[in-house]
């Protein structure tokens, strides 16, 4: 059946990767819209459209909006009629988060609170088949040894990134409530893949690696336990929401009365961030050089672990379907081959 799906922030590193796996899998039309900034790089949708067919190309839409102003009726037209929604635009590089908090409130509560009244709009209009909010893991807070977060557990932000996308999350659960759209909340946790933002671990730790030099890794106070993470691809992830918007879910209000449903996209395994880095060393036959470094003292605002709990997907019916091991040797691989999307711009 044919649909047409609205992307916000297109041109981002987990949306591009979404949008030529809805192409490849799909025969829907895809809309792009993104404000092209340093998160989004509109060479990213340039690498995937130029392997594309003509007849996929002609499916992809690309419009020019900043989300921090309302969608317009100009941009209303532009963007023409839409069947479901995806919401992943947002400022997410937590240390920028640091620096201007501000920016990202715009960005992450305002940017999110104009999308949601857009698809008040469409639903209003016509009626609207789904909206989903991209949230994080990082609106848990740190995950102590042992704790995997559910979807409902309660949030614990510690960095303004984590903040006001906890912010943006409470809108949207708000809006599915009071507006009755028909609202998915999904969290997603250290996505990886190719053409993410060279200043990220793995692309960082690959070009360090390859050029001999020395790669930080974050611990504890003791600097013998290093932090660790759940990764998982980007096409995993993009497999993951198809899914979800294939899924005929009966949701039973949790005990608040929400009824806005959150799902928890994991990956397969927790690795720490030595491992991570042996592993991207032996991927290249290369010697790692590392030191570890207390993280609380080097990155205020961030936490040594997240975690969270895959099992209701898992439940549901749905796991990552390749083994992360064999993820991360294929993104070394590619990046090696196309290394400019290492290189720091």
């Amino acid at each position: 059946m044919m649909k047409n799906i609205l992307i916000t922030g297109g041109a981002g590193f987990i949306s591009h990767h979404l949008i030529y796996y809805l192409i490849k899998n799909t025969k829907w039309n895809i809309v792009s819209l993104d404000r092209l900034d340093y998160s989004g790089n509109l060479n990213r949708l340039d690498s995937i459209l130029s392997t594309l067919s003509t007849i996929e190309k002609s499916r992809v839409k690309v419009v020019f909006h900043d989300l921090k102003s309302e969608i317009n009726p100009w941009i209303k037209k532009e963007i023409g009629d839409i069947d479901v929604i995806l919401h992943l635009a947002a400022g997410s590089h937590v240390d920028r988060s640091i620096d201007y908090p501000m920016e990202f409130v715009l960005d992450n509560v305002v940017g999110t609170a104009n999308i949601l009244d857009y698809a008040r709009y469409i639903n209003d209009k016509k009626g609207l088949e789904r909206f989903i909010y991209f949230s994080t893991d990082e609106v848990f807070g740190p995950a102590p040894k042992g704790v995997d977060y559910k979807e409902n557990d309660r949030y614990n932000s510690t960095n303004p990134y984590s903040a006001t996308k906890a912010g943006g999350e409470e809108l949207a659960v708000a809006y599915e409530n009071t507006y009755r759209l028909p609202v998915y909340i999904t969290h997603t946790m250290n996505v990886f893949g190719e053409r993410q933002h060279p200043e990220k671990f793995i692309p960082m730790c690959i070009k360090k690696i390859r050029d001999g030099e020395t790669v930080t890794i974050h611990s504890d106070k003791t600097k013998k336990n290093p932090g660790s993470r759940h990764y998982i691809h980007a096409e995993d992830v993009a497999e993951a929401i198809y899914f979800l918007l294939k899924l005929d879910y009966n949701y039973t209000p949790d005990y608040g009365g929400a009824k806005c449903p959150k799902f928890n996209i994991v990956g397969s395994e927790e690795l720490n961030n030595l491992e991570l880095a042996k592993i991207i060393a032996d991927s290249q036959m290369k010697e790692l050089k590392y030191e570890m470094l207390d993280f609380h003292s080097s990155r205020p605002g961030h936490d040594l672990r997240y975690s969270l709990s895959g099992e209701k997907m898992k439940k549901l019916g749905w796991s990552p379907s390749i083994k992360l091991t064999e993820r991360i040797k294929q993104v070394v691989d590619w990046s090696l081959k196309n290394d400019n999307w290492i290189e720091l711009q």
